[in-house]
Formats: structure tokens, sequence, C-alpha cells
């Protein structure tokens, strides 16, 4: 008697890294719903760092486990970057490229009955050849606040950066597209849209006519009524004036940004081969609180770079409060393979974790002194949850009691915790 075959279960993701990975996560569910792929499982990796390369081997393996008899089909940065490696694995049945990843035709592939057998266990094409971007639109990743993807890949090469080579040189959504998009996302409910790529301010070189984040930015405001538009991380030495305009001008534009910073060092910031100095960031951060006094900045800060000392440590250290920053990511520099910063002579590991957590601890305390200055304000929540939501200035709120979800409400704070406003 043969024994009863198991139900068809749908396709199990994880994903790892960025905003982006996770948007494009959501653009692969529906490709493999629509193929009707089944009993797989999908690990989207990131490869920002050799320890989130160690992570994505660390979690294919965990759900292997956890998913007995399932295709494991591994994508994403890291498997762009070393797709051989991760074929390697004895848990993993396909690598497929970051490209690969957004066609449909891809995971009809995948979800032929020989998926098992397949021989061609690699798919994964020359990123670098990839023109456009973003066939894939999604209305409505996230609960409540909608991000769109505008753009992939990058045109620069810091040296201690992988992405490029995962991601491919820049390529931008027309513009008219990322507007009917929002349009959609507005109609369905969606009271904040933000607007995610690679390298964000870069967006539109690719297009006729070469137009500028500002000029996307503005005619988003101008062709759609979405009450909160936000822009996630930008370079600031690329910032053009039409953006500055928006800035300056747009009630609808939320007043935070997120800059990619890196370092607070000029020579380590040219060893990083990034095209501002430290007296860029700060002019800049002063100019754009002088047009939006309630501008709130964040920023990514790399500790232990290679070659770094102490005092150009403390640079960096100053750095946050010379531009007034609030929101810190922190990035304990770890070398990636194939990088020229991997080439350089390293930071002792100990040294890089304690001035990393130093970095932290100063974020805490920035964090902790913007909050206690926001108290008793009268501030426009998005809420997220029942109990939970963010200002304009992107500051957590904890409701005491249940909200309607993915409204926005004016709230008056009452007190902070550190970490969150209180209302």
């Amino acid at each position: 008697m043969n024994a009863p075959s198991r139900p068809a279960q749908p396709p199990v993701f994880a994903t790892l890294g960025c905003r982006l990975n996770a948007y494009e996560t959501e653009a692969m569910k529906e490709l493999a719903a629509a193929a009707g792929l089944e009993q797989a499982v999908v690990v989207n990796t990131c490869a920002v760092t050799a320890e989130a390369v160690r992570k994505a081997r660390q979690e294919i393996r965990r759900l292997a486990r956890e998913n007995p008899g399932a295709a494991i089909i591994v994508t994403g940065c890291a498997a762009q970057t070393e797709p051989e490696s991760f074929a390697a694995m004895p848990e993993v049945t396909r690598v497929i490229g970051n490209h690969e990843k957004m066609q449909a035709s891809t995971w009809k592939g995948l979800a032929a009955p020989d998926l098992i057998g397949a021989t061609e266990k690699v798919q994964v094409d020359d990123i670098m050849s990839v023109r456009e971007t973003a066939g894939h639109l999604i209305d409505g990743f996230g609960r409540h606040r909608a991000y769109v993807q505008v753009q992939n890949g990058c045109d620069h090469r810091c040296t201690f950066c992988i992405i490029p080579y995962g991601r491919g040189n820049s390529r931008s959504v027309p513009a008219g597209v990322v507007v009917e998009q929002i349009n959609r996302l507005v109609d369905r409910g969606f009271n904040e849209v933000v607007l995610t790529g690679v390298d964000l301010t870069s967006w539109g070189a690719d297009l006729p006519g070469g137009p500028r984040l500002g000029d996307l930015v503005r005619r988003i405001l101008k062709l759609t009524q979405v009450p909160r538009l936000r822009i996630s991380s930008i370079d600031s030495i690329e910032a053009d004036p039409a953006l500055m305009e928006a800035i300056a001008t747009e009630p609808r534009l939320m007043p935070h940004l997120h800059l990619s910073l890196q370092a607070g060092d000029d020579l380590i910031l040219k060893r990083m081969k990034r095209r501002h100095l430290r007296d860029d960031a700060i002019r800049f951060c002063e100019e754009v609180r002088r047009l939006r006094p309630d501008i709130v900045f964040g920023a990514d800060i790399i500790a232990g770079f290679p070659t770094e000392t102490e005092a150009m440590f403390a640079r960096s250290l100053d750095l946050v409060r010379a531009c007034g920053l609030t929101f810190l990511h922190v990035f304990p520099f770890s070398p990636r393979k194939g990088t020229p910063a991997a080439r350089m002579p390293q930071v002792a590991g100990a040294e890089i974790k304690e001035r990393a957590a130093r970095l932290r601890a100063l974020g805490a305390e920035v964090l902790a002194a913007h909050l206690a200055a926001e108290v008793g304000r009268v501030h426009r929540v998005l809420t997220e949850g029942p109990r939970i939501g963010r200002t304009e200035g992107f500051a957590e709120v904890a409701f005491s009691t249940d909200q309607p979800e993915g409204a926005i409400l004016e709230v008056r704070t009452t007190a902070q915790d550190g970490a969150r406003l209180l209302v």
C-alpha cells in the first residue's frame, strides 16, 4: 500500500540584509506563487560583510534541518558574488543571481518537477551587463508604510564595498512608472511611501535627459496625493538643488535623512574612496538644517577601517556632534575578499569591537537627548501597530492604549525611555 503523499507546501522565504532585499523577497513571493513553486526554501542573502555571508550559510543549514526534503534555493548578493561556494554546500539545490531572481522565467524553471535533479545548479549571469531595473513593482510592501524601489546598483567603487559586484551598475525606474505605483498605493490606503534603492541619489543618470532625485521627488509630490513621502539612505555629496528645494518647501517630504557618511577623518575617507570630506558632510548638515530646522539625521559609520588610528577614530566620534546626528548605524569593519580594503593593513579585531561599542554608546546618548527634547511636543505619528508608530522625524512612539493601525494621529508625547517617545 502506498504511503499517503504529503500535502504541497508553499515556499518558505528568509531575508537577510537590507530593506531592498526585503522588498525583492516580496516580489519573489509573487513570482514563485504565479509559477506554482512548492516545498522549497528561498534564502535571499546579504554580502555587505564577511559576517553577513557567514550568517547566510548558518541560516541555510538551519532551514535545511527544519525543512527536510525541501529544495533550498539561494539568491541575493552573496549568491551573486560567491555562487560556487554556495553551490558547494550539500544543503543547496540551486543558486540564482540577483537579476535572475526577478525574472518570471526563472521561477517557472524552479517550479518544474525535476528541480531536485536539475543539472544546472548555478544560474548567475554577469550583473554588470544588466541595463534595466524593476520590471517588478510590489503594491504595498510593508503593512502600513509602503517601500518603492526606484533604483538599483551602484556606479561607485568604495574600497570596502562588495555591493556593486552583487547589484551591478546603477539603473533607474522611470519617473512615470514610480508615480503610477504610488498612486495605486495611495488608492489602497497607504499614508506613507519610502523611496528606496542601493544608491538613491544616482537616480536618473541613466534615463533620457538625466533627471535627478529632486526632480523625481517633486514630480511625485505634484502628481500624487501621498500624505507622507520619505527618502531612505542618500549620499549627501550627490544631493541636487531640486532635492534641497523640496526639503525646504515640501511639508509632505518627511524631515528625516539617513546619510552615507562612513567616517569623520579625511585620510580614512580618501582610503575608502568616498567622494566627500569631513567638512563637506558638516556643511551639508548645516545647510539642510538651515532650510528645514526640524530635520533629523541618521548616518552609517564604520568603526576600525584599515589604518584607522585612535586619533582618526576620534574624528568619527566628533562628527556625530558636528553634524548633529541622531540615529547611528554602526558597522564594525569586516574585510570583504576581493575589495581593496581587504588588502590594507587591518586594525586589530579587539580594537574594532571596542570602537564600535563606543560609537554605539554615543549613538544611544544622542538619541536619548533628541527624544528628551521632543517630550511635550505635538507630533503627527503614523501608527505601525496597535501601540507603536513613527513621528515625521522617524522617532519611535509607544502608545499606552491601542490605536487604529496605518493612521496618522496628532498626539502630544508625555515621556521618553531613551529609545522611544511615550504617549
